[in-house]
């Protein structure tokens, strides 16, 4: 049973094909033991136990890292098990499910064209109310140009840890790999801030994330400018150039691959005039500067499709791995 077990948590092909179009055909299943809110609550409680016996630092944040790989994968393992000691098949579709469960490429897409759907409305506050799901960034002042531009440049973003970093790590490392990365992926979201409170104590995880995304960002940048080889009006070649000049601008080392890439791709302007909490963040472009700005219906809808091209040519590049 427990050669059986480790063949579970391996990387298989079959399971990958299925989670990958039911996450684009339904979107990321919502339910009480989804394993992201699961982790999401074990962080909760564990930083409070931490906190509470004074590991606030950064030994705190790398003992939480630790707590939640070990239980999350543990308890994969877990369910793994209680399933196949029921029925090999049913073993199979829990692992399939947890993996479908852990990608993120279609609920990316409808969020982003939401946005879209409620310009072509003429609803701006709905479209306000869209793009503050995928941003953190003040929208009360932007136009129906910059609600695009802000969902553009989500999309790229979480091209790569929504989903081109899921698959890498489940590719390389199975379910343990996947759900570890994760746990990172978590941990940056919720405690991974450069404030006082969590300067020391989410640095394990702010850089875990970094870590964990740097091949994968590099690749999505890639999957940009190969994807835009076959979409109109888009420029593999911008792509590529925008991306190696240009992908400094933004803070973080690998989200700025993609968004510089989806730039060139598009042939448009990203970022722009950015206001946080009522003061002006930045108002640098991203791209090259003789192209207009992102801000037509035509732009978002070429980054839509090359963000779906590059998640199809990303999972195809996994399941080849896996087969040979």
């Amino acid at each position: 049973m427990a050669s059986e077990l480790m063949l579970l948590l391996a990387p298989q092909p079959g399971p990958l094909a299925v989670a990958v179009i039911a996450d684009l055909a339904i979107g990321d299943p919502a339910y009480r033991l989804h394993p992201v809110r699961l982790i999401g609550d074990a962080l909760v409680n564990m930083e409070k136990w931490l906190r509470a016996i004074g590991a606030e630092g950064y030994g705190g944040g790398c003992v939480l890292f630790v707590s939640l790989a070990v239980v999350s994968v543990a308890t994969v393992a877990l369910a793994l098990w209680a399933a196949l000691a029921a029925s090999g098949s049913l073993a199979w579709i829990v692992h399939t499910f947890v993996l479908y469960s852990l990608l993120a490429l279609g609920d990316l897409l409808r969020h982003v064209w939401r946005v879209e759907e409620a310009l072509a409305c003429k609803d701006l506050s709905a479209a306000r109310q869209a793009v503050a799901m995928l941003v953190g960034r003040d929208t009360d002042g932007m136009d129906a140009a910059a609600c695009r531009r802000a969902a553009i440049e989500s999309m790229s973003e979480s091209l790569t840890d929504g989903f081109v970093s899921p698959l890498f790590w489940y590719g390389l490392a199975g379910l343990p790999g996947l759900v570890i990365f994760k746990v990172v992926s978590t941990m940056d979201s919720m405690v991974g801030f450069k404030t006082a409170r969590y300067f020391r104590f989410g640095w394990c995880g702010a850089r875990l994330d970094d870590a964990m995304n740097y091949i994968p960002a590099r690749l999505a940048c890639v999957l940009i400018a190969a994807v835009a080889v076959a979409v109109p009006a888009c420029s593999p070649r911008k792509a590529w150039a925008v991306a190696v000049t240009q992908h400094a601008v933004l803070p973080s080392p690998n989200s700025g691959w993609s968004e510089a890439a989806m730039a060139g791709a598009i042939q448009r302007r990203l970022i722009g005039p950015l206001w946080n909490h009522g003061e002006l963040v930045t108002d640098i472009w991203l791209g090259d500067p003789h192209d207009p700005p992102a801000g037509t219906r035509d732009d978002l809808t070429r980054a839509v499709t090359v963000t779906l091209g590059g998640g199809l040519v990303a999972a195809l590049l996994v399941e080849g791995f896996l087969l040979c």
